[in-house]
């Protein structure tokens, strides 16, 4: 997202103090517990789910050849039954579960979706919904043979009214294209990711994604006004309202905002885009300590104020894996902590000055020792892309270098992954006493995160999956989570890998009355099974 030009004397950026020229330069630019792994098997294949976590099938129906014949007449050339063409559909993005579904269905609309689940409701066979499947917990691949329900093919833009900034779509659109198609209106989509070019918006409801824009526009409770969602039954659940107000009755779409395909299918989504902001500036910093990242964040937000639309944080070890996998240059070297700071507004001067004064103050009182800035809309928005402008050197990018350490990530080998919500100043203390306890048993610890709303992304690293690595970690985060009171799961959900956990954040009757939901509206359970809520004993 942002790389840009150096805030350098003649850059045509902020025009910024001596004081400002001092810190730029140096600037270039309870679970199931997994079973261990069979010996003999090669790196490359995924080890199914059920045969490493020793999960118990529940008694769904089979799949036969007359259900198959049911779905190509429901759908004619879009039923995917080839062995090596479903692959890629059983895998999660991570590469770490993997299911062995033998059919995936491409809906185009919502009365096709409706069929296929009255039907597989009337023959009890489980259905995984899949958008994009980048999701990191497993929550969005079979973990048996489960029919997997892709929403690819859903992807049409069905209204957007340009003075409300109301945009109504079908839940399979992807979500850059979806940015790309409001800014032509002058707007953008209320959320951005890492994973934007490839997620779906219907996915990132179903999951309540986060992002990087929450700290700026709020999470996705507030911004969706309406859904269209299919249930169990094949009912459709019409609540597609493009209002930004309505006081009538229970607001049934916050059921399913989250709920991660387990209550009905989201088909469409109704949603308030934020006007696109006429300036943004982006500075990438770094700060000794994560004490001064805490105090850079507490002076960024009173001076910066209402511009402030991102603060995120990365640790050392975060910038050494983007720049050795993913040949990144960070023009800021030699800090142990990093900030990535945006801000949007609607005047490029009025937002210069206040950028500029912060950093006069920050670099004054020692908050930040370096530091570069990008100040032009268009070369911001080339890296968010990847691309590189020719006053950095080759893989330089300023925005790629928070957006892609999951990415770089997945070049150590096998990756357990946290995302805890916590209270802001005990964020890194998780990092540090993880480190402690693990030692030498993991190949690399690492913290970074959405510092602005209290959402660490805790990743450990192995050359292999260790099950005796897992037992170290798990349940110690979530033990420890609990005693900071955070949240197991800030903004990823639970899929399959957490939901056994989540009585460390949620009390034993809210569970239960999740689940008397999940049983008034899925009573057979075939939606996402193995999903969200812990099983039952």
């Amino acid at each position: 997202v942002a790389s840009g030009r150096r805030a350098d004397r003649g850059g045509g950026g902020v025009m910024a103090s001596p004081a400002v020229w001092a810190l730029l330069r140096g600037c270039r630019g309870r679970v199931p517990r997994p079973r261990r792994d069979p010996p003999g098997r090669g790196s490359a294949e995924v080890v199914a789910t059920s045969e490493r976590y020793g999960v118990r099938r529940l008694p769904f129906a089979r799949l036969g050849d007359g259900d198959v014949a049911f779905f190509e007449r429901v759908m004619p050339g879009r039923v995917v039954s080839s062995e090596e063409e479903v692959k890629p559909f059983n895998v999660d993005w991570l590469k770490s579960v993997r299911g062995c579904s033998q059919l995936v269905l491409k809906p185009q609309t919502t009365a096709e979706v409706s069929q296929v689940l009255r039907y597989c409701h009337e023959r009890n066979l489980a259905v995984t919904p899949q958008g994009g499947n980048t999701g990191l917990v497993g929550g969005s691949v079979p973990v048996f043979d489960e029919i997997i329900l892709s929403t690819a093919l859903m992807n049409q833009i069905i209204s957007f009214d340009k003075v409300s900034g109301i945009l109504v779509c079908q839940a399979g659109c992807v979500l850059e294209r979806l940015n790309e198609y409001v800014e032509e209106q002058g707007f953008i989509m209320p959320l951005d990711l890492g994973a934007k070019g490839s997620c779906h918006i219907g996915g990132n409801v179903a999951t309540n994604a986060g992002g990087l824009r929450l700290l700026r526009y709020g999470s996705l409770r507030g911004t969706v006004l309406g859904l269209e969602v299919v249930l169990a039954d094949g009912s459709a659940l019409d609540c597609l309202a493009s209002l930004r107000k309505d006081n009538t009755g229970y607001d049934l779409k916050q059921l399913f905002i989250g709920s991660e395909g387990t209550l009905g299918v989201i088909t469409a989504v109704s949603i308030l885009c934020p006007q696109k902001p006429k300036a943004v500036n982006v500075a990438f910093l770094g700060c000794q300590s994560f004490t001064k990242v805490l105090e850079t964040f507490t002076t960024c937000r009173a001076m910066l104020g209402e511009i402030l639309s991102a603060y995120e944080f990365m640790d050392e070890k975060c910038m050494e894996l983007v720049e050795r996998h993913l040949k990144l240059s960070n023009p800021v070297t030699g800090s142990p902590f990093y900030v990535l700071i945006e801000t949007s507004g609607s005047s490029s001067t009025h937002d210069e000055e206040k950028l500029n004064n912060f950093l006069e103050q920050a670099t004054a009182s020692g908050l930040v020792t370096d530091g570069t800035v990008a100040t032009d809309d268009k070369k911001i928005k080339a890296s968010q892309r990847f691309l590189f402008h020719k006053s950095f050197r080759p893989g330089f990018a300023l925005w790629s270098l928070r957006e892609r350490i999951t990415e770089a990530l997945t070049h150590e080998g096998y990756v357990y992954k946290y995302d805890i919500s916590l209270p802001v100043g005990k964020l890194y203390d998780l990092v540090t006493d993880m480190r402690a306890r693990l030692g030498q048993s993991a190949k690399s610890v690492v913290g970074y995160g959405h510092l602005g709303d209290g959402n660490l992304h805790l990743n450990i690293t192995a050359e292999s999956y260790s099950h005796s690595l897992l037992d170290a970690i798990e349940p110690f985060v979530y033990e420890w989570t609990a005693r900071c009171s955070g949240s197991i799961s800030a903004e990823h959900g639970l899929g399959f890998k957490k939901k056994q956990f989540i009585q460390y954040s949620k009390p034993s009757e809210a569970v239960a009355l999740m689940q008397r939901f999940k049983a008034m509206l899925d009573p057979k359970g075939i939606l996402n099974p193995y999903k969200t809520l812990p099983s039952a004993p």
